[in-house]
Parts: C-alpha cells; sequence; structure tokens
C-alpha cells in the first residue's frame, strides 16, 4: 500500500474528517483544503490507538479569496461552515490565506508577505508532518504535502523552517509531546536544515 492509501484510508475511517469531507460540495469554498494538525493528529491517533478525537483542538479549512479580505467576509464563511457540521465534537474553522498577512505581526511579532496561493501557504506551516491538506477530488482523495508524507506516517516532528521562529515551535511540540509522548521530536537546533519538496 502507498502512503497515499494508507493516508487515505485512515482519513476514511476517521468519523470527524469523514464528517468533513462529505459536506465539502456545501462547503463550497475557494481552493479549499482540511489541512493542518487535524490530519497528523488523525494518523498518530490512529498509529498508537487513541480515540479519533484524542488530542484534537479544531479543524482548519484553508482557503483563498483575494477578492475579499476582510475579516467579516471570513468570519461569516466560517460560521456557515459550522453550520455545516452541527455536532462536530471538536471547533471547526476557515481560514481565508490571502489575508494570512494583514494580522500575522499581531499574532507572532513579524510581519510576512502576501501568500500568492494556498498551497504556498500550507508549504509554510510550522511542521512538515503537519503541512499536509486534503480534498474530494473525482478520483478519490486529493492530497497536497509539500514534504511528502514521511514525517507524518512515521510519528516524527520535524521544525518547518521556511516561516515559523523557534518558540512558535517549540510550543506546539510542547503540547503535542502531552498528548503523543511516542512521537520522534526533532529538536530546533539539529535540523539539517530546509528540507526539498516531495510527493507524497
Amino acid at each position: 500500500m502507498t502512503s497515499s492509501h494508507y493516508l487515505t484510508s485512515i482519513i476514511r475511517r476517521s468519523p470527524i474528517l469523514h464528517l468533513v469531507l462529505n459536506r465539502w460540495s456545501s462547503i463550497a469554498l475557494p481552493n479549499c483544503w482540511v489541512s493542518g494538525s487535524a490530519i497528523a493528529q488523525t494518523v498518530w491517533n490512529a498509529s498508537y490507538g487513541f480515540p479519533a478525537d484524542h488530542g484534537l483542538v479544531d479543524i482548519d479549512l484553508v482557503y483563498f479569496d483575494d477578492s475579499d479580505l476582510s475579516a467579516r467576509r471570513e468570519e461569516m464563511l466560517a460560521q456557515r461552515v459550522r453550520s455545516l457540521v452541527p455536532g462536530l465534537p471538536v471547533w471547526i474553522d476557515a481560514k481565508n490565506e490571502a489575508r494570512v498577512h494583514l494580522w500575522y505581526a499581531d499574532k507572532f511579532g513579524y510581519e510576512i508577505p502576501p501568500y500568492m496561493s494556498v498551497e504556498q501557504a500550507i508549504a509554510t506551516f510550522p511542521t512538515t508532518a503537519g503541512a499536509v491538506a486534503v480534498r474530494p477530488s473525482p478520483a478519490g482523495l486529493e492530497i497536497f504535502a509539500p514534504f511528502g508524507l514521511a514525517d507524518m506516517l512515521g510519528c516524527t516532528v520535524r521544525p518547518n523552517k521556511a516561516q515559523i521562529t523557534r518558540s512558535i515551535y517549540e510550543a506546539k511540540v510542547a503540547r503535542w509531546r502531552a498528548f503523543w509522548p511516542e512521537l520522534t521530536i526533532v529538536p530546533w537546533d539539529d535540523d539539517n536544515g530546509p528540507l526539498q519538496s516531495g510527493k507524497p
């Protein structure tokens, strides 16, 4: 079984992600993906035998719409998405990656240039295991993984230094270690530099 097929099988068995993906035609956000830590955490829960919602705080839908960069529009769409999946045991959010540069400095203390696409944004996510996104397609499940799937499927957390700082990485690692203590954590200083983009 290929890594892509293995990931697809795990996601299909997750009642949480399965519910979101089953509502995809109604969600209908532009160039939208289910992304980030929720996918990695679903894999780790399957690997370690935890319940599907163990450690999950939220599910992020990321999309790209540079025609309206207002926070009001983003929140309206997020509320609409939440109304489509009532009873979901974790928070679901929708983030317009076209407007991240407008609030990033307030949250993290330094500015970033505007993203040109949602895929560019995903490729800056804090860890290689979390820089993964999925969405339904006519052929099954489409996967975007700029650093491949090996770290995520191998329960390895490695910094992606494209954008984040050490403090951001270490705060994320500390939380994850509390829920998944058997993860292999690559320390910030031990990383061998930036990884090359790969295919799942």
